[in-house]
């Protein structure tokens, strides 16, 4: 709380004495980082105890459980139950461990557990050292169930993490989605750990779904393969959906299909990933979840002059757009440009009543600032854009509307900076349409 608190009155006599005031775009000056990793590094604590824990859905009705020891001979096992201290039920995992280059990491544990009761506040204890942790279980399956997720992109560890971070916190989510760019690492071994530390006391109690971004790929060629720490630390239900490959997958919750898709693996289509995506895509039953949300890095509409014309971008565009339109994708979420833009349903760069709604949240607050130049004309299917740190909220209210709203990380509380109704696509008969 300090560190927020000093944060918070820094950002509030910044904007006051630069005269700023509501509904006007500001730039922010870059975060350092260097504290972050300084006050995490000084924590004390046993070879046996878990640490940089977080949890993920891992199936229906199924929860995993990751976190890292020092010591390798802990068990990979998690005891859980629902009551506080009598963890009567026990369930085993797997460790892995890597070496990149003079770097050795410590042992990582996934323990998937279940299966649980929906909505249910679950305590748990890992490997059988440290202290006991909790987590509850995202509402039950069903096309009228609400759901809350809390969206974000681009974190890394600064200031301004910590101010994202702690606005999130504040928000009674239930599943947290990210864009990809996670640590900021950028080979730097030890900045996975930081982070890993950083993010824990958001992340061990609710569960938090990522793809990768490009500072996750960290290749060397014939030296390290890419995405090694990525997919060591953060492994995700990619077996669960029929994906080969922990950098796309799929997953259920409430009414919601989610799709997380790689852009920086092949995305052409023949490659597994457009082979896999068109079998997960036929299995969607939109009467049992209503909504179809799709999440990746890169993003395919950006007014923003920051990474412009990158084959991540059109390329994967021109390969995957017409199958996610024939589908009835209804969101689609991406990160990378280091700024906020909403877009309008949009379809091969027109507006489209049936289109995807694209919205880029590349803004957490990563070390490389802001993205503040924006093309001068904004096109037609440009709503909202503003250079500014923040993060999203998705409250699926039922199986037809879901309110999206943006918070910038302006003040000690969050600003609400852009807020629409959304009605899904599969609520309006002049969109009814499969593959």
């Amino acid at each position: 709380m300090g560190l927020l608190f000093t944060v918070c009155v820094f950002c509030y006599f910044t904007l006051v004495a630069g005269g700023m005031s509501d509904g006007m775009p500001y730039v922010r000056p870059p975060s350092n980082s260097s504290k972050i990793g300084l006050l995490i590094s000084a924590a004390k604590r046993s070879s046996t105890d878990p640490d940089q824990i977080h949890v993920s859905l891992a199936g229906p009705g199924y929860m995993k459980v990751s976190w890292m020891t020092a010591d390798k001979n802990v068990p990979s096992t998690v005891q859980y139950g629902i009551q506080s201290g009598k963890l009567l039920q026990t369930a085993s995992g797997v460790s892995t461990s890597y070496r990149f280059i003079t770097y050795q990491s410590g042992q990582m544990h996934h323990v998937k557990i279940g299966p649980l009761q929906d909505s249910t506040t679950y305590f748990y204890r890992c490997g059988g050292y440290g202290p006991e942790y909790n987590f509850t279980t995202p509402p039950p399956s069903g096309p009228s169930e609400p759901v809350k997720f809390a969206v974000v992109g681009d974190l890394g560890q600064t200031d301004w993490t910590m101010s994202t971070l702690g606005h999130v916190a504040a928000y009674d989510y239930d599943v947290l989605l990210f864009a990809g760019d996670l640590s900021y690492a950028d080979y730097i071994q030890s900045r996975w750990d930081t982070f890993g530390q950083m993010m824990s006391p958001y992340a061990n109690y609710k569960p938090w779904m990522v793809t990768e971004g490009n500072h996750e790929k960290e290749s060397l060629p014939l030296l390290v393969e890419s995405f090694l720490a990525y997919n060591t630390r953060w492994e995700m239900p990619y077996k669960e959906s029929g994906s080969n490959s922990n950098l796309y997958y799929s997953f259920e919750v409430a009414g919601v299909h989610v799709l997380m898709l790689g852009s920086y693996t092949d995305f052409d289509t023949e490659s597994e990933q457009y082979k896999w995506l068109q079998v997960d895509l036929a299995k969607v039953n939109r009467a049992k979840t209503p909504w179809l949300i799709a999440m990746l890095h890169a993003p395919w509409y950006n007014s923003n002059t920051a990474h412009q014309g990158e084959d991540e971008s059109e390329d994967m565009m021109a390969a995957m757009e017409t199958l996610l339109y024939q589908n009835n994708v209804d969101l689609l979420f991406a990160g990378h440009v280091h700024a906020y833009e909403r877009n309008l349903r949009v379809y091969k760069k027109k507006l489209d009543e049936c289109g995807i709604v694209h919205i880029t949240i590349g803004d957490g607050g990563n070390r490389e600032g802001l993205a503040t130049d924006w093309k001068s004309t904004q096109p037609a299917w440009s709503a909202k854009r503003e250079s500014s740190f923040g993060f999203g909220q998705l409250n699926v209210v039922n199986g037809t509307h879901a309110l999206w709203s943006w918070h910038r990380n302006q003040d000690v509380e969050a600003v609400m900076a852009d807020e629409v109704w959304m009605t899904n696509l599969n609520a309006k008969p002049e969109c009814a349409r499969k593959a």
